[in-house]
């Protein structure tokens, strides 16, 4: 049976992609330096500006864009990647809703001013939320949704003249509306003897805290003016010979040839071919594992793509390299399958939050949250609540890290952020997610969002048609959301792959009570799945605790109630593993920073590890990762 689902995948899977690909329009490779491609980092110092006038829209009246912002007022320095929330000591700024600006003078090389053939392009990261862009004050792009890269071509304005610098100016607005993801609602404070002219608050329905800034890098990168636009890779097993698909779509020409070879971690030659599309046969695939599924995980192949075109010009060439995990993803009614193996999701929950910097991309950070993940055993993570940096997403190629890549669809409660408004921008995110984390092996499952009211009744038409587009988007991998709802209300549950579900015993109530939770969870996952026949990810699960704080017999807050309460989730999670339960992700892998509102001890400045393992558990069952984790209480 398998023999012959592999040979039917051969010849449907590149079809599949190819009716997927029709609905997203442009690439988004990342930008990787090649013979024919150059980059330039803008990290560093930016000057800012925070418009702090009452309607937030002083900017644009007095056009800030137009002269070097030294000129129209005082800036402050502002490193970028960061947020801007925390770096200075204007307490105003912590808090800031509205417009925000940037600026940075870039130097360009002399051949990228003066070469036309060169096309050259400034990519931003992820600029949360709304931005708008200029170069030297001309307009060249906007982009609605933070988390996600966006970029302009700017050749002709740096190619006129041509310029040896260019002004590089972001405004950025962190302003959430109930159509936005995530949705937040703005309050005007009207009452006049207790609140100024104008006086409005944020708010939102999720427990982490609305960085806002240049969270990721800023950068021009070139290519020639005919290119590689885009890349995308499936892959599939016959037997022992790995199968990987490719499309690739070119801009600027009509007239080329492409060449693709596939080389091994050593640099062997393992397979070839020629044109937009194909299929490469890999005898003795090394497959990519998940970190402790194999004794060698993370196995990638490296797919290199020539192009030649002929140009008024002459014959040009672009060249991008693609790393390439050969892995399969399948889902059963009881089992989640890498490879053709059960799989069980055994790792956290996480966030990009750190102090300082906000989310603000941090490679030394990075690193050593990997390094944690390894040496807590843990072999995947959901990004909650939104995407995570690119360089994440490579690491976890890397690592062997499993990803259930989640859209920031998360605070979706109101009856207005179901409209056909949020509808339509929550189809355009996971466009732009799929189109940027397609090709990462280490990706295995999209979810479109985090606790939504998916009991009420326009949840039901607005998840189906979130589902499906992503599906149409992606038929490789399963696509899932995460839901807090009881299983007779919710409306969405019937559309999704595998059914993530949170839940708190004895923590959002029932508080104290650690002898009910065995009995309530396993409810819980019996009344899924009798419902759904679907496999169940406990996608969050976990108690708050006071780092030294102890109390015996336990109470709330107390080590020793983390510990127990944890262990009587175990109980229950290893007999239902046996079955249908296909991963536990325990909230949260490290602290992050919450509003005021929000638990006073969640908002210190030192950063620490909320995880830790149990020795015996660890050292007996090497697959087995158990934590110590953070949960928030509600505010009462």
């Amino acid at each position: 049976m398998l023999r012959g689902l592999a040979g039917a995948w051969a010849v449907l899977g590149p079809l599949l992609w190819g009716c997927g690909l029709a609905l997203l329009q442009g690439g988004m490779l990342y930008p990787r330096e090649s013979r024919s491609r150059e980059r330039k980092e803008l990290d560093g110092l930016w000057r800012f500006r925070a418009d702090f006038s009452q309607d937030r829209r002083q900017g644009f009246e007095q056009q800030w864009y137009r002269t070097p912002l030294r000129e129209s007022g005082p800036s402050l320095d502002m490193p970028v990647p960061s947020s801007f929330n925390d770096v200075g000591q204007d307490g105003r700024l912590r808090s800031f809703v509205g417009w925000v600006w940037y600026e940075r003078e870039a130097t360009l090389p002399q051949r990228w001013t003066e070469d036309l053939g060169t096309r050259v392009v400034l990519r931003i990261g992820s600029a949360h939320y709304y931005a708008i862009v200029w170069v030297n004050g001309v307009h060249v792009a906007e982009h609605e949704g933070g988390h996600l890269p966006f970029e302009a071509d700017i050749s002709k304005l740096v190619q006129s003249g041509p310029l040896s610098s260019c002004r590089i100016t972001i405004a950025i607005n962190n302003t959430l509306s109930p159509h936005t993801l995530p949705p937040g609602t703005i309050l005007y404070k009207t009452d006049t003897s207790k609140y100024p002219k104008g006086y409005f608050v944020q708010n939102t329905n999720f427990d982490f805290f609305n960085y806002a800034g240049l969270h990721r890098t800023v950068l021009l990168y070139t290519t020639p003016t005919t290119y590689i636009d885009d890349i995308t890779v499936t892959t599939d097993v016959d037997q022992d010979t790995g199968l990987v698909n490719y499309q690739i779509i070119v801009q600027g020409s009509e007239h080329f040839q492409l060449e693709v070879c596939l080389l091994d971690e050593e640099g062997r030659v393992v397979a070839k071919g020629t044109g937009g599309r194909g299929q490469l046969r890999v005898p003795s695939a090394h497959l990519w594992w998940p970190y402790l599924m194999h004794e060698h995980p993370a196995y990638l192949y490296s797919l290199e793509v020539k192009l030649t075109a002929q140009t008024a010009a002459g014959f040009v060439s672009d060249f991008y390299t693609l790393p390439v995990g050969i892995r399969t993803v399948a889902v059963t009614e009881s089992q989640f399958r890498i490879n053709g193996k059960p799989f069980y999701f055994h790792g956290v929950n996480k966030h990009e939050d750190a102090d300082i910097r906000g989310k603000g991309f941090d490679w030394p950070l990075l690193v050593k949250d990997f390094n944690l993940l390894h040496w807590l055993g843990a072999n995947a993570f959901r990004t909650s609540h939104y995407p995570y940096a690119e360089e994440v997403m490579q690491l976890c190629d890397r690592y062997g890290i499993v990803v259930i890549d989640e859209s920031p669809g998360v605070g979706i409660v109101l009856a207005q952020s179901f409209s056909n408004v949020s509808l339509q921008h929550h189809l355009e995110v996971m466009e732009e997610m799929v189109r940027r984390d397609k090709n990462h092996p280490a990706v295995v499952m999209w979810s479109v969002a985090n606790e939504p009211a998916s009991f009420l009744k326009p949840a039901g038409y607005y998840f189906k048609t979130l589902i499906a587009h992503t599906k149409a988007l992606d038929p490789s991998r399963p696509v899932t959301f995460v839901t807090n709802s009881n299983y007779e209300a919710d409306l969405a549950v019937p559309y999704v792959d595998v059914i993530c579900v949170n839940s708190y015993y004895s923590w959002y109530h029932d508080y104290g009570h650690m002898e009910v939770i065995q009995l309530q969870l396993a409810t819980q996952f019996e009344s899924w799945y009798k419902t759904y026949q679907k496999p169940i990810i406990q996608s969050e699960y976990g108690a708050e605790t006071i780092t030294g704080f102890h109390e015996d017999p336990p109470l709330m807050f107390s080590e020793e109630y983390q510990k127990g309460l944890l262990e009587q989730y175990h109980v229950v999670l290893d007999q239902k593993r046996k079955e249908y339960v296909v991963g536990e992700l325990i909230w949260n892998f490290a602290d992050f920073m919450t509003d005021q509102w929000g638990d006073f001890h969640r908002t210190q400045s030192k950063r620490f590890l909320d995880c830790a393992w149990q020795t015996g558990k660890f050292l007996e069952q090497p697959y087995r990762f158990r934590a110590t984790c953070a949960q928030v209480p509600p505010v009462l």
